[in-house]
């Protein structure tokens, strides 16, 4: 079986002043004659390894099951760096969010032929990567028109921006119906279930280009994997 590419890239971002590097995966039957849909994948080498995604795409994309695709995979330097960049309330979760659409945007639009409309632009991302997913489709709805979340971290500031939002993403959202006591990476134990189920009551009412349901499990990559295929269906079929 054909298997796609995995491609290191780096580069600078001003908006964090720091190098970032990530992960690319290419499909093995990539064309630059043709274009593609880009899924930019916070936590990007949780999803690339535990998630195990590029595997997942071969077998989909292999079968014509999904739209081609190309998928990115940004991964955190640590734990510290991922609540700053992710966390609603983080230092750097704006600056982040800019650097996706300011500079991680014109670099992959420059590197790979892609349709270059909202909708060919996906974010996903799990727990507090999913979180920062959907934060950024908010603040930037003309770059970004699919969100793929699993379990995210949802809070009054969450809650807040999509009250506020005129143009929201097509969504696809899952949730662990034991997600009732998640220990977050701060060491402090939250309610994941309830905030989501709030939020889910908020956007049914807003939109109806949106996929939610909840699983069996918890608050870990033993379930967020299995979804993974479903997943892509769901959003790129």
């Amino acid at each position: 079986m054909k298997r796609g590419t995995i491609q290191d890239h780096l580069i600078h971002s001003n908006e964090l002043n720091e190098d970032i590097s990530f992960l690319v995966y290419v499909p093995a039957d990539f064309s630059p004659m043709f274009s593609y849909t880009f899924l930019i994948c916070q936590d990007g080498k949780d999803y690339f390894q535990m998630g195990r995604l590029p595997r997942v795409a071969d077998e989909l994309l292999r079968e014509e099951e999904i739209e081609p695709l190309i998928i990115v995979g940004i991964p955190y330097n640590d734990k510290y760096d991922r609540r700053d960049k992710y966390h609603p309330e983080g230092a750097k979760q704006k600056a982040y969010i800019r650097f996706l659409a300011h500079e991680l945007v014109p670099y992959l639009d420059e590197q790979f032929p892609g349709h270059g409309d909202r909708f060919g632009r996906a974010l996903a991302g799990d727990s507090l990567a999913g979180t920062v997913s959907f934060m950024a489709a908010l603040e930037y709805p003309d770059l970004f028109g699919r969100v793929l979340m699993h379990s995210p971290f949802v809070d009054s500031t969450v809650i807040h921006k999509a009250e506020q939002a005129k143009t929201l993403p097509s969504l696809y959202h899952m949730i662990g119906t034991e997600e009732t006591d998640v220990l977050m990476t701060n060491g402090e134990r939250a309610d994941f279930l309830t905030p989501n189920r709030t939020l889910y009551s908020l956007l049914a009412d807003k939109t109806t280009d949106y996929f939610y349901d909840e699983f069996a499990g918890g608050h870990t990559w033993t379930y967020w994997q299995k979804d993974m295929k479903p997943a892509l269906i769901k959003m790129f079929e």
